[in-house]
């Protein structure tokens, strides 16, 4: 199913979260994985990016050579030896250039099935710590938002047994990307033998919705074999509903679909997708393409 995953890590002082979830997942496919590590300009010129970063050891400005690239393969190789060696089926390039820009082209050339991000990818600490945009960063929403991939994001490191993804959630928003989601979801738990639970939250105070577990079956048929739950409440915020179900049912994996919407001059996930990814202890599959469904059997 995931015969070729991806994970993007902007860390070279060790093996993050979503390297290491990266890597089990392309271990229970037999697949190869490709960690990726983007070296961004220090600055852009008026003309186009100086091929200038901040030295990963020293600080100071240096020539994103073909030699360094190198010396930051090496670091990144030898810090995340301890998980990859014992495997063996993987790969670690270094591109340069804008994250987001670089993460799609190398997903497109590596023909990945799965893209692993962690939340603000791209940031150094101190920026995450300033940050002041949106809730998982400009480089993970702008990757969501334009590749036909699925995205998956992980925050923290989850137990290798989590990643059975026995118990598998899909917000129902009754949009296109949700059906598409919802096929998603229904793929994964054929995989796993995983239980679906499908939640929907109707908007409260605001107009009345007959959603109800009928209304949910009529949108999306389970196939048979599949165990599943229906989960309805009534909120205002339905990003916190989804998380809070999501606790509440233990569930090992969230997946949801994202409607890029306009949000001044730029494209926009929505702040379900946005606050969720954040913000959830077990990873978030974000599908927005059909696309996504060609390559899982």
């Amino acid at each position: 199913m995931f015969q070729r995953v991806l994970a993007a890590t902007d860390m070279l002082g060790a093996c993050d979260a979503a390297v290491i979830t990266a890597l089990e997942i392309a271990k229970q496919n037999q697949g190869r994985l490709s960690v990726l590590h983007v070296l961004e300009p220090s600055y852009f010129h008026e003309c186009g990016p100086l091929e200038t970063v901040k030295n990963f050891k020293t600080g100071k400005e240096t020539a994103a050579s073909h030699e360094y690239k190198e010396a930051v393969k090496q670091e990144l190789d030898k810090k995340c030896a301890g998980a990859l060696t014992p495997y063996g089926n993987y790969q670690i390039d270094i591109s340069y250039g804008r994250p987001s820009i670089e993460i799609r082209r190398w997903a497109s050339k590596f023909g990945a099935d799965l893209i692993v991000l962690g939340p603000h990818a791209g940031l150094t600490e101190e920026e995450e710590k300033a940050l002041i945009g949106t809730p998982i960063g400009d480089t993970v929403e702008d990757v969501i938002m334009n590749t036909t991939t699925p995205v998956m994001i992980v925050g923290r490191l989850i137990p290798n047994e989590r990643l059975n993804f026995k118990k598998i959630m899909v917000s129902v928003d009754f949009s296109k990307s949700c059906k598409i989601a919802c096929e998603f979801a229904a793929k994964l738990a054929q995989k796993y033998g995983s239980k679906l639970f499908l939640f929907h939250m109707v908007v409260h105070p605001g107009p009345e919705t007959a959603a109800s577990e009928k209304t949910i079956r009529e949108f999306y048929k389970v196939p048979e074999g599949i165990e599943s739950e229906y989960g309805i409440h009534k909120g205002t915020e339905p990003y916190w509903g989804i998380l809070n179900y999501a606790r509440e049912k233990n569930v090992d994996l969230i997946v949801m679909g994202s409607r890029t919407k306009e949000r001044v001059e730029k494209g926009y996930v929505g702040s379900a997708v946005e606050i969720v990814s954040a913000e959830s202890s077990c990873p978030v599959a974000v599908v927005t393409h059909p696309d996504a469904l060609l390559k899982m059997r």
